[in-house]
């Protein structure tokens, strides 16, 4: 039996929680209590998390209890940092468990643990460049779902540990294993590793109807020529007025939404298929491999090749 500890303190986020379902339903589905699950604290005893909810803790005797220690977030590292109890227990750990995560903000406890040095990690978007102001010597990737990086596991916000326990789940019993248990959890995509966390669409963030509509039309229509004399004709603005108020809503030019919108698009298509770039370039409204090579660099400072090999690296 595979036992997972999961790592308290008080102001947990209750969202890491919500990846223990991962292990539960694998127990389903393979039929037997491959994983054990338990909570633990500095000292044991209730836990309250950042909405009130009271969790019981058992306290963390000794680095042996798990194989698997998932260290848990909370809403403001910076307000609430590690205690030097679970900061010792880390140390202990990584030295002994299978693998330790750090879901969220989780991160935060590894990093000051030490445990990140000179490796790859990720964190909630918000806190990636105070987590890489504050520690050096790792490289923080702010633009990962998870990232595995030897026996260190390190996820993105909230849902993201959703995709870290699926991910821990197909390295213990296999693809088709951890596919009937997103199935399961109604998650309609198994995000990997590689992916991001990041959503141009959300980024933008219009504040009306008229504008969203816009954005839906580009993502529908991203392999053809795209101008904002379309895309004004569309909302039923002349192109003056549709360029002075989508810029006014979205903060970008029309055209640089645009890019932005084919570069995620391409990113997806990249990560989850394993699609030619020349058709990933075609299909999402580039000249050719080349014009998709460019924006790639001038976007993201890394190559199309390079976000695939990182997206088959970080997943499963």
């Amino acid at each position: 039996m595979h036992r997972i500890g999961y790592v308290l303190a008080d102001g947990f986020q209750v969202m890491s929680l919500a990846s223990q379902t991962v292990f539960e339903y694998a127990n389903e589905v393979v039929g037997e209590p491959f994983y054990a699950i338990e909570n633990f604290s500095a000292a044991g005893g209730a836990v309250r998390s950042s909405l009130g909810m009271i969790i019981e803790t058992r306290p963390l005797d000794a680095p042996g209890l798990a194989q698997t220690w998932m260290f848990t977030g909370v809403n403001n590292p910076l307000v609430v940092p590690p205690s030097p109890e679970v900061l010792a227990f880390a140390q202990r750990a990584g030295a002994q468990a299978r693998r330790i995560a750090g879901i969220c903000t989780g991160g935060f406890v590894l990093a000051e643990a030490g445990l990140l040095a000179g490796r790859r990690a990720t964190t909630h978007w918000a806190y990636a460049k105070e987590l890489q102001r504050r520690h050096p010597d790792i490289r923080v990737e702010d633009d990962r779902i998870y990232i595995i990086d030897g026996p260190i596991w390190t996820s993105a916000g909230m849902t993201a540990g959703l995709d870290l326990a699926l991910g821990m789940l197909e390295k213990d019993l296999g693809a088709d294993v951890a596919r009937s248990v997103a199935h399961k959890l109604v998650m309609h995509q198994r995000r990997s590793g590689g992916q991001s966390q990041h959503s141009e669409l959300l980024a933008l963030a219009p504040k009306s109807d008229r504008i969203q509509s816009a954005l839906d039309y580009v993502r529908r229509n991203l392999a053809r020529p795209l101008n904002v004399e379309e895309l004004a004709e569309t909302v039923h603005l002349s192109p003056r007025q549709f360029t002075r108020v989508f810029t006014a809503e979205t903060g970008q030019s029309p055209a640089k939404a645009i890019e932005g919108l084919r570069l995620e698009a391409a990113r997806l298509m990249i990560e989850q298929s394993r699609h030619p770039l020349d058709t990933v370039a075609r299909e999402t409204g580039f000249r050719d491999r080349r014009h998709l090579r460019e924006a790639f660099m001038r976007g993201f400072g890394v190559t199309p090749l390079a976000v695939r090999r990182d997206a088959r690296a970080g997943g499963v």
